[in-house]
């Protein structure tokens, strides 16, 4: 997607005519005669000009420093150390490993698990054995665990006597839960907030509700996979409040993603104090669009049942390796993914690539023997998908220290190849990356974009004005397996890891050894 493209046609390649040729040789006079006239009139003008001055002083073999001269942002060994980091993360496999260890050996990493806690021993232990100063910041966590999920259609136009329809639903988190025996109800089917609003409350009070709200595949397969998800996931989060508002007995909405091979889609949904809260589910889309046919043409009942269960808190960590800066470690340079996933899947590109590349970062550094000026942190945040509990508590342990948090990354858009950076910073901060942007686009990754967010994790930094940045990536797969049991190991090609790996470690260590600070 990046990178030069030659889009000359081969008959432009072929030579041209002789009468083409010859106007072109007649054309080319014209123009070097024209040019010598012009030459020779300046040059009288200027001779005639300087007739009769005095004659001026020879001018000095040591040129003036000039006030206006463009400030150096990274030395020369500094771009070399960068062309270094990059050519590395092409020929490592080490974040490969690690997101392979993360997702096949301990599996899904659901906030309160034991398999979460897991990963925060494992990559503690990576990180030591780098050389890296380890810390584990205590956060208090959610434990929500999933239970039995079943629907089915009981009542529905056109039914063979004595049969049922099998729904593919998968509880969203948070959600509580039906009566053990299920709730049996009509269906009622809308579109948007709108058409729900429409409705009489007598026609949605005791009823399932589903938003039947598409992921727009269009603009998703043009690049914009985040939009199209920013479209559809305020159903996710606030569909149940919504419908619970007019009596609903339960919330179903259509799975938000991309992939339609009867897959749902989980991701956490809100409640609000003073409104009932009524269980909550993601419908595959095939079955949303089965609900809603047959909705259209008469009485549809469900049988529903979702038995999930919110345990105590758990405590649990974020996990802080540093590499301490030689010149100034007191200013921090944050590389970062969350540690937690869904548990669906096993949570390879959401987020176990992310750690997975800010871990790289620091095995890179430890295997060129780099010495970065400032203070590279890496973290592994707990608890991003269901509280972002990590991201809080660290703000509140660290934000009088947020003026010497020089740069902040996270990754968390997969692993698929990435075409530059997404800066959210101010504009002057573009313009100082363009070296870096140059050592990247050999990889085709030279593209800067300014961005209104980055990441969840980061997000109380990026509102302190921290400069903060990510791996612009090919969205146009990544929602297709996000949150649903697809997202596992086999959808990351180890090449595109290396090359986010690469966009990560380069970016890192450039503002790390950046010769000014960054504009705020």
């Amino acid at each position: 997607m990046a990178g030069s493209l030659d889009f000359a046609r081969d008959d432009e390649r072929v030579d041209l005519p002789s009468r083409q040729l010859a106007r072109n040789s007649e054309m080319s006079f014209a123009f070097r005669y024209r040019a010598f006239i012009v030459g020779l009139a300046a040059t009288i003008t200027a001779n005639l000009t300087a007739f009769g001055q005095p004659a001026r002083p020879e001018a000095s073999s040591t040129p003036a420093a000039s006030p206006s001269a463009t400030p150096i942002f990274f030395a020369d060994q500094t771009l070399v150390d960068l062309k270094q980091l990059r050519q590395a993360a092409l020929a490592s496999d080490y974040a490969f490993k690690q997101v392979a260890h993360l997702a096949n050996n301990i599996g899904p990493r659901l906030t309160g698990s034991v398999q979460a806690a897991k990963a925060v021993e494992y990559v503690a232990d990576e990180m030591k054995a780098l050389g890296c100063d380890v810390q584990l910041e205590k956060v208090m966590v959610p434990h929500w665990v999933r239970g039995v999920e079943t629907a089915e259609l009981t009542q529905f136009p056109g039914q063979a006597a004595g049969t049922t329809q099998k729904i593919v639903l998968c509880a969203l988190g948070g959600s509580v839960s039906t009566p053990p025996e299920g709730i049996n109800a009509d269906t009622v089917c809308v579109r948007d907030f709108e058409e729900l609003k429409s409705l009489p409350r007598e026609k949605v009070n005791g009823k399932i509700v589903l938003f039947n709200h598409s992921f727009d595949k269009k603009i998703a397969a043009q690049g914009h996979g985040g939009e199209a998800y920013g479209q559809a996931v305020v159903y996710r989060s606030d569909g149940p409040v919504a419908a619970a508002k007019l009596g609903a007995t339960a919330c179903l909405i259509r799975s938000v993603g991309g992939a339609d091979y009867r897959i749902p889609h989980t991701g956490q949904t809100n409640y609000e104090d003073g409104i009932p809260k009524i269980p909550a589910a993601a419908v595959t889309a095939e079955d949303a669009d089965l609900i809603a046919y047959l909705a259209a043409q008469g009485e549809t009942r469900m049988h529903l049942v979702l038995t999930p269960r919110t345990l105590p808190e758990v405590e649990s960590a974020n996990v802080i390796a540093d590499i301490k800066g030689s010149e100034h470690p007191e200013q921090i340079v944050i590389v970062s993914g969350h540690l937690d996933s869904w548990d669906l899947g096993t949570g390879a590109i959401d987020d176990g690539a992310g750690v997975a590349v800010a871990m790289e970062t620091a095995h890179l550094i430890r295997q060129l023997h780099l010495k970065p000026k400032r203070t590279i942190r890496v973290i592994a945040w707990m608890n991003e998908e269901n509280g972002s509990r990590g991201s809080k508590q660290y703000a509140k342990d660290h934000a009088s220290e947020f003026a010497n948090h020089f740069a902040v990354n996270e990754t968390d858009g997969g692993a698929d190849h990435p075409i530059g950076l997404n800066l959210k910073a101010k504009p002057e901060v573009k313009k100082m990356f363009e070296p870096v942007a140059k050592v990247l686009q050999e990889i085709g990754a030279g593209t800067l974009n300014l961005s209104e967010h980055i990441g969840a994790d980061i997000e109380p930094m990026e509102k302190a004005g921290v400069p903060a940045f990510s791996p612009m990536q090919d969205s146009r797969f990544y929602f297709n397996y996000h949150h649903t049991p697809a997202d596992t190991l086999d959808k990351i090609v180890p090449r595109e890891l290396q090359e986010n790996a690469a966009v990560v470690a380069v970016a890192a260590y450039a503002v790390a050894n950046a010769e000014q600070s960054l504009p705020r």
